[in-house]
């Protein structure tokens, strides 16, 4: 495989580089704000209600994958109409400015709720600059890529992805380090976003070098460029089903993998687990390390055994382990509060338990779901019976009537729970150990995906067919992920009832994949 990788021509380095270069700041930027999203939950939402500021600062970066497809569908259709290069420099331009902008913002208590609209606002705009970005670099990568090495040549654009979290992740973890809590929350926090002014500059200067795709110019010189690559897409057979393929296979199992393993599992381990803030953000980013060089091997994998055996290798890989290895990682993270869970019985008793992250608690009832939500103390719910007031029964012998946080929390104590996982009990090397698990089902999806995306499709209309259904995907059911599990995990009372949402959908990609999914490693780019 080395000498594979060094037989690439100057020419063919080079546009990996460049390419490489500005996705990785695009990844970068946007992930950066997941990293973050524990601290952002109070330094930009209301800080009286701590838990609907950890949703909706997760929604938040759902957002900015909602509407990554619009992003696609306007920079795609330009890019099939008028050239790669130039759609490259201005999304790359404009996901610069925007997060660097996040970096100057003023908080909730500096503003009010101008904060977080502002917050929302360049969220927008980042995700409309992603979407444009990712799935295209895909289809440019790809037709630069020789014939039989494919896999290989693409597979390193996937690993932008995990570099963007890795770098962003590590600069935290050093602030966290050398920084006391005050001036993190105060000032830190920034860094990250304001030093992307720097990558910005050099990405720039790498994309302005870039040269047009060969099969873009081979279009401009037969007159055969689309004058509507949208409509084209979407009144062709063969193009729609390629675009379905992507959508609910491909591009649905790789982004929630990737976002359940390196962005949930991050808020996973602080938020239920209860591990210290620094001892989870370094467990996720050292495995994420593991990540590169299977990439890059499943990648190569593919163009020797095929894209179809090693993307249905990842999908039902995925979705048989997310519940096992979540379960191991409170088991080994915190087992003092998974005994607890599992013997102590929590029962909430009460009339209008309806707790919706989206405005603060009504009631003592839903006040007290938020409560034990955030504390990682799983309950079941009861109707009221004849009692004159909502009451929380901790091993069904006290009932704390009404809400009482310093009496409830007194009572859990009594019965075993912990506010944090004891650092004598917590397994480090066995928590590393386990997140490998969806590391290895995120990298036989990545390896062969970047080439997959544009091997499905015509060329005149491959920007296009690729990018949309990709960001659609990835947005919409990959991006708001970390969401729906939290809000599904909520609602039920259960910290591990919302991984439903993942392996629930990895098990319908997995189906689809069986059944229709083509082997694409040879297909010939230029038709």
């Amino acid at each position: 495989m080395k000498k594979t990788l060094q037989s690439f021509t100057p020419s063919q380095r080079k546009v990996v580089l460049s390419a490489c270069f500005g996705t990785f700041l695009e990844w970068y930027d946007f992930l950066t704000f997941a990293t973050l999203a524990t601290y952002f939950s109070v330094l930009f939402f209301p800080p009286e209600n701590p838990t609907a500021a950890l949703l909706m600062s997760l929604a938040t970066f759902g957002v900015g994958m909602v509407v990554r497809p619009l992003g696609s569908a306007l920079f795609g259709n330009l890019a099939d109409r008028f050239g790669r290069r130039p759609i490259f420099i201005a999304t790359i331009s404009l996901m610069g400015v925007t997060t660097f902008m996040v970096g100057l913002l003023p908080t909730y208590a500096q503003i009010g709720i101008a904060a977080p609209v502002l917050l929302l606002l360049l969220r927008l705009l980042q995700g409309f600059a992603v979407g444009g970005e990712i799935g295209g670099v895909a289809v440019y990568l790809t037709e630069h890529a020789p014939h039989g090495r494919r896999g290989l040549y693409t597979s390193v654009l996937q690993l932008m992805g995990p570099l963007g979290i890795l770098v962003s992740t590590f600069q935290i973890v050093l602030l966290l380090l050398f920084l006391d809590p005050a001036d993190f929350n105060a000032w830190g926090w920034r860094i990250p976003f304001l030093f992307s002014a720097v990558l910005l500059v050099i990405s720039i200067r790498t994309r302005m070098s870039l040269e047009e795709s060969p099969v873009f110019r081979q279009l401009q010189a037969e007159g055969a460029v689309s004058k509507a690559p949208l409509r084209e897409c979407f009144s062709d057979r063969n193009t729609l089903r390629g675009m379905a393929l992507l959508f609910f296979c491909i591009s649905a199992g790789g982004s929630l993998l990737f976002f359940t393993s390196q962005v949930y599992a991050n808020v996973f381990l602080k938020s239920v687990v209860r591990l210290d803030a620094q001892l989870a953000s370094t467990l996720v980013m050292t495995s994420t390390l593991v990540l590169f060089p299977l990439t890059i091997f499943c990648g190569w994998l593919s163009d020797r055994v095929g894209r179809r055996p090693i993307l249905l290798a990842g999908l039902l890989l995925g979705a048989l382990t997310i519940f096992p290895v979540f379960n191991a990682l409170q088991h080994f993270g915190n087992p003092q509060l998974e005994r607890f869970n599992r013997e102590v019985a929590v029962t909430l008793s009460g009339d209008e338990c309806n707790y919706s992250p989206f405005r603060k608690a009504a009631n003592d009832c839903e006040r007290n779901q938020e409560f034990l939500t955030k504390n990682g103390v799983s309950y079941a719910s009861a109707p009221l019976d004849a009692r004159a007031s909502v009451t929380v029964s901790v091993g069904g012998e006290v009932a704390v009537e009404g809400f009482r946080p310093l009496e409830l929390t007194a009572e859990l104590k009594a019965k075993g729970w912990l506010e944090k996982a004891d650092s004598g009990q917590v397994n480090s090397l066995m928590l590393f150990l386990l997140l490998l698990v969806p590391v290895i089902a995120v990298a036989l999806i990545t390896g062969p995906q970047t080439a997959v995306l544009a091997e499905l499709f015509r060329a005149r209309t491959r920007y296009t067919a690729a990018a949309l259904p990709h960001n659609l995907s990835a947005g919409w059911i990959g991006g708001l992920s970390p969401f729906m599990v939290t809000l599904l995990s909520v609602q039920a009372g259960d910290v591990l009832a919302g991984l439903w949402y993942p392996v629930g959908l990895l098990i319908v990609a997995s189906i689809i994949g069986l059944l229709f999914l083509p082997e694409t490693k040879d297909v010939n780019l230029h038709l």
